[in-house]
């Protein structure tokens, strides 16, 4: 009789710090101990606190354990699994002292989780992906079954239309109203189709679902292909995921053994199945056109709309394209009811948003919040706030097509409209935080990079205009800007975004137009002064030493590689401004923070 669980985070994140090994040593130490047919061991999805990875749960008490290692292992089996004593040196330190100091605080009571509601991360971390009776033991395929049974396609449409879901994929459009369209369309072959191609940087919240809970995906394309009308999905998710791959094809072979999806699902006469097509890690396949055009074997291009996808999709067939977050939804509202879901949010934006959290912050991971949640309590409560005592700069959202959020402005409600009312938009879900030390022209020209290399050329309002608005910002980061430059960034920003084919384009500036709008003032420093004030600009920047507080060590000058530093032994020491290569090495050796940069 299985007396306790162990679970392990099998994400990305904690995989790649080695919780594989972890697991390994679990069962070796389990088998030794014969404690195998007493303790089950759980390779799970992602927790979601990824700072503290590898994280351990020992259930039925709840004790989380963070940065665990496989040498960890034998104390955990020997004291807490044997002995029924947790070991207190791993578990986890929250940010809060009044939570810390209780006694084994669970994953629930933790700062990071209390003011969450996981809705589309509802199993992830809670099941094994690999066992469909976990998924089944969690309510899983009883929307499906429900649907088949109970529900006209026409009643799945307005239980969709009345919760309020809007895609989770970045532009918001009203998920009803797009299968509503799909099934308006007249056609003896439709397809649905589900975007798991993430390219944002720093964006996993799709890959972390397919990793956590690849059914709840299957279930809910089979529930929108009996809605439309179609018998065929297809998920499209890029290769660099192999993890969430491997997991989609275990899921997809036990669904079809269930009887789940294939021929006849629960005897209704319904045929629906869904195949993988793998994408090659192209930012443009995003776009709902281009997708289609890489799943038809072609390069992956955007195509004018109209005709929409709902009319004319892939292979000439109408497509209801969603992403997974948004299919992550669909079975809890059928299950709960279109009420329950539209109670959390705000007017316009209901339900819950899953971000990743990552850049400047002490929590980094995935956080599922209501709509509505202010951009303050992820920062300061849920996200741990900014570490190193440093200060709150910005946030950007939306990545390549989003924009920035500045200080003033946290404590704006995350929802769709207010973000696009600042400037901003929600994007898929990235948010990446930054403190003072973060330059903004530095961070437009970043993405500005990124969106040169994956536009696909087609257009020339994103092939060209992206090129000449990153040879501006490089122009003004080098120390080479004039005024004139600003002026030219905006105006060729609205050229952009009014001519280009596809959203990619259309958003690219939006990081620079926001960077200005909220930090001009950075701009106008690196041109009219030559200075970046967060010191981040490498040509823009001198070093110097401090006469009073150089003691002479000699440390800077052995690890300079241009050899600029030079001066005798307890004597201070003098930077040659001419050779030094500004790479920062003489300040990560200084001992008594006599290097200036400026």
């Amino acid at each position: 009789m299985i007396r306790a669980h162990v679970l392990i985070c099998g994400g990305t994140g904690c995989t790649s710090s080695g919780s594989d090994k972890i697991q390994e040593a679990f069962e070796r130490e389990l088998a030794a101990s014969d404690l195998a047919s007493e303790i089950k061991v759980v390779r799970t999805g992602c927790f979601g606190l990824c700072a503290v990875g590898p994280v351990v749960i020992v259930h039925p008490d709840g004790t989380f354990y963070s940065h665990v290692t496989p040498d960890d292992v034998p104390e955990i089996v020997s004291e807490h699994l044997l002995k029924g004593r947790p070991v207190k040196r791993l578990e986890y330190k929250d940010v809060d002292e009044t939570v810390r100091d209780k006694v084994n605080v669970s994953l629930n009571d933790t700062t990071f989780y209390k003011t969450q509601k996981r809705v589309a991360l509802r199993n992830c971390g809670v099941i094994d992906p690999e066992n469909i009776d976990e998924y089944i033991a969690m309510d899983g395929y009883q929307a499906l079954g429900k649907v088949l049974t109970e529900m006209t396609p026409d009643d799945v449409i307005k239980v969709i239309l009345d919760s309020g879901l809007r895609g989770r994929g970045g532009g918001g459009f009203p998920t009803g109203r797009k299968w509503m369209f799909a099934k308006a369309s007249v056609s003896d072959k439709k397809y649905v189709v589900c975007n798991a191609d993430e390219g944002d940087p720093g964006a996993f919240m799709d890959r972390s679902v397919l990793e956590g809970d690849p059914h709840a995906v299957l279930e809910a394309m089979a529930i929108a292909g009996y809605a439309i009308g179609a018998d065929e999905g297809y998920i499209y998710v890029r290769a660099e995921y192999p993890i969430a791959v491997h997991r989609l094809e275990i899921a997809l072979k036990q669904a079809r053994e269930y009887g789940l999806l294939g021929k006849n699902i629960f005897g209704t006469g319904f045929n629906f199945d869904i195949t993988i097509r793998l994408g090659a890690g192209a930012f443009v396949c995003g776009e709902e056109t281009a997708l289609l055009t890489s799943i038809e074997g072609n390069r992956g291009e955007p195509r004018p709309r109209p005709p929409f996808p709902a009319v004319k999709g892939l292979f000439g067939q109408p497509t209801i394209i969603n992403n997974v977050e948004t299919f992550a939804n669909i079975c809890q509202i059928i299950l709960n009811g279109p009420e329950w879901f539209a109670s959390m949010g705000t007017e316009k934006s209901k339900g819950t948003k899953v971000f990743a959290l990552g850049g400047k912050i002490t929590n980094t991971g995935l956080v599922e919040i209501p709509m509505g949640t202010t951009l303050r309590e992820v920062v300061e409560v849920i996200g741990g706030g900014v570490p190193n005592g440093k200060k709150f700069k910005a946030a950007q959202t939306g990545g390549p097509s989003g924009g920035c959020i500045p200080a003033s402005l946290i404590d704006t409600p995350i929802d769709y409209d207010n973000l696009i009312a600042i400037g901003s938009m929600m994007g898929s879900g990235g948010l990446i935080i930054m403190d003072e030390d973060t330059c903004m022209v530095d961070l437009a020209k970043f993405f500005l990079e990124f969106t040169v290399d994956e536009s696909c050329g087609k257009c020339a309002p994103c092939r060209i205009g992206t090129r000449r608005l990153l040879e501006i910002l490089e122009k003004i980061v080098d120390g080479k800007g004039e005024l004139e430059d600003i002026d030219r960034l905006e105006e060729l920003a609205a050229y952009i975004k009014s001519a280009s084919l596809c959203g990619l384009g259309q958003t690219a500036p939006n990081p620079v137009l926001s960077t200005l709008r909220y930090f001009r003032d950075e701009y106008i420093a690196h041109v009219t002064e030559k200075r970046c004030p967060a010191g981040v600009c490498k040509h823009l920047l001198s070093y110097s030493i401090d006469p009073e507080k150089c003691r002479g060590c000699t440390a800077c000058a052995r690890v300079c590689p241009a050899g600029a530093i030079s001066g005798s032994v307890k004597q201070p020491h003098t930077i040659d401004t001419a050779k030094c290569l500004k790479c920062g090495a003489c300040i990560e050796k200084c001992k008594f923070g006599a290097i200036i940069k400026k």
